[in-house]
């Protein structure tokens, strides 16, 4: 799958590294509906990093489209509120 982080480009994640990721992205969705702000910037911190660990930065060149986009480390916690889906950032 690719990924998308805003502003910094897509990374190529292995289909078998979307459950751990699911996990992070259950841990910024806790966060938003609790309205905790130091909770949010480490969990969604965590996601863009677990996404950089588990995915290869995809080609700057490629014309690929995304499967899922993702907010950008500076995204506020109203922001990240607007994003989320059903599911989370990651559906899943």
């Amino acid at each position: 799958m690719i990924v998308r982080i805003l502003g910094e480009g897509q990374y190529d994640v292995p289909d078998d590294s979307v459950a751990a990721l699911n996990e992070l992205d259950r841990a910024v969705e806790t966060a938003v509906e609790a309205g905790d702000e130091p909770e949010f910037r480490g969990a969604l911190e965590a996601l863009l990093s677990g996404v950089r660990d588990h995915g290869t930065h995809h080609p700057d060149d490629s014309l690929d489209e995304s499967d899922l986009i993702l907010p950008p480390g500076d995204a506020s916690i109203d922001e990240v509120r607007e994003l989320l889906a059903d599911d989370g950032l990651i559906p899943g």
